[in-house]
């Protein structure tokens, strides 16, 4: 098998983990890092024993793959030139900085045959793989991403830099078309907005409370999932999953309160016992795998076997129309600081 030739377009704070990530992996060869910045293109091209360029198109003709981790309103013009040679394409999320830009790519790389995958890495997350495997028509899913301000994606909002992880992810496990979106939010540290509430209702009735704020003391990535199957909490920086679900000896036999009710119950016994004989608990700690390069993996995976990755264009595009639509309503409701002067 002959090594795919790849270039990594964007060696920044992330991008410099997909280069060193490629460099090492079997059966790929990175022959170049494209970086404007020549001291981070230089240093990241020495460490990956590969080629810096500070322009993606002196190399195009020697690649048959690419990774594009740039800022957001260059996704469209970078992924462009790449498609319409018919190079297949990795991009970071979001996909493009508005929606007709998504719907051009997405629609280029159809015409050109090509594999066009989304950078939603949370995808790969052990703990949300196994979530997949458990969760049975959800009916409520309430996720909730917040940090300190990063100081990076100042050129987007908190919608499409930090919740569309989720909006992602909520889609995917309600499998079923939204047709309600109500949002709120506000901008504090930049132009933007920074902090964003919103709720999503599914034609199948399940509805999706979702929260992303970088305006927070306290980093979270934490997800529940209720419906038939109990329910399950995820945190997807600990990689961790606890699994809530009725015992036969809940569903079959006395009520605990009627069990209260009776003569000389012992009701500290009862409680103490709610979590094991009235509801099972499972805890998973999953394998401390890298997502990034399980995602990586299946990006060359698709384009060596012609197989469609878990997040393609058209997936990425159809959470980008809610992510525009979360937008547009919470710019509309967009709360105001209030500016106070010390006496």
């Amino acid at each position: 098998m002959h090594p795919l030739n790849m270039i990594v377009v964007g060696v920044g704070a992330l991008g410099r983990h997909h280069a060193r990530i490629l460099s090492q992996m079997e059966g790929v060869n990175l022959v170049a890092v494209a970086e404007p910045n020549p001291t981070q293109g230089q240093a990241v091209a020495e460490q990956c024993k590969t080629r810096w360029v500070a322009d993606y198109r002196d190399v195009l003709d020697e690649c048959q793959a690419a990774s594009i981790v740039v800022p957001t309103f260059l996704h469209h013009g970078v992924a462009k030139d790449l498609l319409s040679r018919g190079i297949p394409v990795m991009i970071e999320k979001p996909l493009t900085a508005d929606l007709e830009q998504g719907r051009e790519l997405v629609d280029l790389a159809a015409q050109k045959k090509v594999t066009l995958q989304v950078g939603h890495i949370e995808r790969f997350n052990p703990a949300f793989e196994l979530a997949v495997t458990k969760v049975k028509a959800p009916k409520y899913i309430r996720a909730e991403r917040t940090s300190p301000f990063p100081f990076r994606s100042t050129d987007i909002s908190v919608i499409h830099d930090v919740m569309i992880h989720d909006l992602e992810l909520v889609m995917h496990l309600a499998n079923s078309p939204v047709i309600g979106v109500h949002a709120m939010g506000f901008g504090l540290m930049s132009e933007k907005l920074d902090s964003v509430q919103a709720r999503l209702t599914f034609e199948s009735g399940c509805i999706a409370d979702i929260t992303a704020s970088r305006l927070h003391p306290e980093t979270k990535r934490q997800m529940q999932i209720i419906g038939g199957h109990g329910a399950i909490n995820i945190d997807f920086a600990t990689r961790s999953l606890e699994h809530y679900e009725p015992t036969a000896k809940l569903l079959f036999g006395p009520k605990p309160v009627e069990l209260a009710r009776r003569p000389g119950a012992d009701l500290q016994q009862l409680k103490d016992s709610i979590f094991g004989d009235f509801i099972s608990v499972e805890k998973h700690a999953m394998p401390q795998v890298d997502a990034l390069t399980a995602e990586l993996n299946e990006f060359i995976s698709s384009i060596r076997q012609k197989t469609s990755p878990r997040v393609t264009g058209q997936t990425a595009l159809a959470c980008l129309v809610v992510a525009d639509e979360i937008l547009q309503q919470a710019e509309a409701s967009r709360g105001e600081v209030i500016k106070t002067r010390a006496a």
